[in-house]
């Protein structure tokens, strides 16, 4: 029981470190655009991380614990795959906390996935990594922020073009309404809603087919966020009709700011759909390993309570450490009004929810540094900060091998000890 507390607290304190470095990614952009302050991003963060680590968690988990190493090699020395997991546990909050005490958005999935392939070369040598997967990831790493980034700039030049630049942006933004209420509900609906209603017991259901049901769901939601927007742009007592001038734009962006509090809480659940396995794969792997005597093979079942471990530990290290890895990707990379932010977390939800429905750990920072990219080169190249990018892409390179180092010289220790 105290070895079962002992990794429990592992994985919490991985969870927080993630929480502390990679939430950021979720609330950075709706902070530095003004959207909402940074107590604000913080409470809201917690609980969407939460709820998405709960609720659609379990494919990416299960993807981490029985992909990367080769199970068919620790069948006869489950002792060995236990004690790899606990390195991965130690190796990645080590390097977490370095990287967040640096203010620096660094990948958690570099980070995990190194720590497995670095203990299982260590452990039974080359054959141990299971290459064909360790590529598939590697690949979804490098489409992510491409896939995000060609997103990002696509609706945001359709809201520059449409909106921003007509001579009547207040009558542009009212007649476009249900329609970005419609693109910002079927990001989550699409790819969310089918999963959760899935798995509700048919008690909470009424009497109609459960597809029919979510879109049911999404069609009242989309509805309901586009009488809100036009009820709060009557609010504003402006002419709709009025020409471009500071104080219309400016009213434009007050309106969009909504819309993107809304798709960073879509980022926010994404981001703890996806994450959460960093933290928790290896200590389902522990558990498992230590209640049945045998190491998982085809599939891997996470507990929920594994889930809502992960979940509170997120939103702890969020709470604490959070504020200042929020102002790197928030502010360093280039200026955001709503209406680009809104475009950047927008794409990086879907292209986060879409990786996570497919059980791949892709990494959130990659999504949204793209997006945020995608959206510069609308908006204007030359503005692009070049300097924080570097910084950022050189924290991403070095965590691979800086996990896959630390991992397998802490692994060589406890096999060395136990």
């Amino acid at each position: 029981m105290l070895f079962i507390g002992f990794v429990c607290c592992l994985a919490v304190y991985v969870a927080c470190n993630l929480g502390a470095n990679d939430v950021a990614n979720s609330m950075g952009t709706s902070v530095g655009s003004k959207a909402i302050t940074l107590n604000q991003a913080i409470v809201i963060a917690g609980i969407l991380e939460f709820t998405g680590a709960v609720l659609f968690g379990r494919q990416v988990s299960s993807t981490l614990a029985i992909s990367i190493a080769n199970p068919d090699l620790f069948v006869s020395q489950p002792q060995t795959l236990l004690l790899g997991m606990i390195a991965v546990l130690i190796s990645c909050g080590l390097w977490l906390q370095i990287a967040t005490t640096k203010n620096l958005p660094v990948a958690s999935s570099h980070a995990v996935v190194g720590a497995i392939a670095g203990f299982s070369w260590v452990a039974a040598g080359t054959s141990a990594v299971q290459w064909s997967a360790l590529g598939t990831i590697s690949l979804a790493w490098v489409v992510t922020p491409v896939l995000s980034a060609t997103v990002a700039a696509g609706l945001y030049s359709i809201i520059k073009r449409w909106i921003l630049e007509r001579e009547r942006p207040l009558l542009q933004l009212q007649q476009w309404m249900p329609w970005l209420s419609l693109i910002l509900v079927s990001v989550f609906g699409v790819i969310v809603l089918p999963t959760v209603v899935a798995t509700l017991p048919s008690a909470f259901l009424p009497e109609v087919p459960r597809h029919d049901f979510g879109l049911g769901l999404g069609g009242a939601a989309a509805l309901a966020i586009t009488l809100v927007g036009w009820r709060r742009l009557g609010a504003e007592k402006v002419d709709l009709d009025s020409m471009t001038n500071p104080q219309t734009t400016e009213v434009v962006e007050r309106q969009l700011a909504r819309f993107q509090l809304l798709s960073a809480c879509c980022v926010a659940f994404a981001h703890g759909s996806n994450d959460v396995g960093n933290a928790i794969a290896p200590l389902a792997t522990i558990l498992y390993i230590q209640s049945t005597g045998t190491v998982p093979q085809s599939s891997l079942e996470i507990p929920l309570w594994v889930l809502v471990l992960g979940g509170v530990g997120i939103v702890t290290g969020l709470a604490i450490w959070g504020k200042q890895v929020i102002a790197t990707i928030g502010e360093g990379i280039i200026k955001l009004e709503p209406s680009s932010g809104f475009a950047a977390e927008l794409a990086t939800a879907a292209t986060i929810l879409i990786a996570s429905s497919y059980g791949l750990p892709v990494s959130t920072s990659h999504a949204l540094v793209g997006a945020v990219v995608g959206v510069g080169l609308v908006k204007n190249w030359q503005s692009v900060r070049l300097d924080t990018l570097k910084s950022i892409g050189l924290a991403w390179i070095v965590t691979i091998p800086i996990a896959t180092i630390l991992s397998a010289a802490i692994f060589s220790g406890l096999r060395y000890f136990f």
